[in-house]
């Protein structure tokens, strides 16, 4: 169950070397995961729970120049372990070509109290291929 964005390089995205900067593909792999759960998990969950990120893996095999678009596509391929789950997420030129890609460790706090939770079944279910 793949979730896609598309994305903008902006004038403020741009470092000295004339293209994305790698933070800001960190800050666009946070809001391709966000926008995946704001869109797929019911309110209820919204409102109970959040997610951290506990690890990032990324490889970097390409970048944008500013005006330049591409599409972020995520996936969670297993089910959750305890508390923690990884997220893969590839991003894309217009041709198709990988520009960034890896996997996000995230883990499952309740909102209320900030505690780790255990992912549970119907947490995971709208994530999860059938």
């Amino acid at each position: 169950m793949s979730f896609t964005k598309d994305f903008t390089a902006t004038p403020a995205d741009i470092d000295e070397l004339g293209h994305v900067n790698n933070a800001i593909w960190v800050r666009w792999i946070q809001e391709l995961a966000v926008a995946h759960w704001e869109t797929v998990a019911p309110p209820a969950h919204r409102d109970a729970f959040v997610w951290v990120v506990t690890r990032h893996e990324i490889d970097y095999r390409g970048n944008l120049a500013e005006g330049a678009e591409t599409t972020g596509t995520t996936w969670v391929p297993e089910p959750p372990r305890g508390a923690r789950f990884n997220r893969h997420f590839r991003f894309t030129d217009a041709d198709g070509r990988v520009l960034v890609e890896g996997v996000t460790t995230w883990a499952l706090l309740d909102r209320a109290t900030g505690r780790l939770l255990r992912v549970r079944p119907e947490i995971a279910a709208p994530f999860l291929a059938p």
